[in-house]
């Protein structure tokens, strides 16, 4: 069974260890007030929290998957009867999990939700897109090129679904103030 494996435990373990100890350093004094100041609607904030998770968990897996590559450490592929079991199948496990809490509006970040779960599954949401993305090019090539020259597809899908999250994140008040400026624009010329 794959959870029977030490390498299935290991990954969650480093990411949880790793959002934890950045959630507890900005849960308290200056750095809680500045973050509070930066995030005044939960919707921005999860977009922050899904990021966080998105990138963390790339780094980490990339890190796992080179360490399986290069026989570095205790890790190891997880198998279940001989096959092997790809990290994105995690991925999507998770995502559909996720997905649901959201359907059943747990974690939606609406005013009568709970903030803590929105947190949570937002960074939940950041990991489970980052375990499917790692192997884009698996399920693009229906293929296990993770190794090969194809294998980039999958860091292509990674930075360009980093870079939407980014935009989203850090972008917001820029696109909103160049949608400003060309409804000016459109009325100064629709007066001529």
């Amino acid at each position: 069974m794959p959870w029977s494996h030490r390498s299935f435990w290991i990954g969650p373990p480093i990411i949880g260890a790793i959002l934890a100890v950045l959630v507890l350093i900005f849960s308290r004094g200056r750095l809680y007030a500045i973050y509070r100041e930066r995030f005044p609607e939960s919707r921005r904030e999860r977009l922050f929290l899904g990021s966080l998770g998105f990138f963390v968990t790339v780094f980490v897996v990339r890190g796992i998957t080179i360490a399986i590559h290069n026989d570095i450490g205790p890790f190891h592929n997880v198998s279940m009867h001989g096959r092997h079991i790809h990290h994105m199948v995690w991925g999507i496990l998770l995502l559909l999990t996720v997905g649901y809490c959201w359907l059943v509006e747990i974690g939606t970040g609406a005013a009568d939700s709970w903030p803590l779960a929105g947190r949570i599954t937002a960074m939940l949401y950041g990991v489970a897109a980052a375990l499917i993305l790692d192997e884009f090019a698996l399920w693009l090539n229906l293929s296990d090129v993770y190794w090969q020259r194809e294998g980039r597809e999958s860091y292509e899908a990674m930075a360009l679904f980093g870079s939407l999250l980014s935009v989203g994140l850090f972008g917001r008040s820029l696109l909103r103030g160049l949608a400003k400026e060309a409804r000016r624009a459109v009325s100064r010329n629709a007066g001529l």
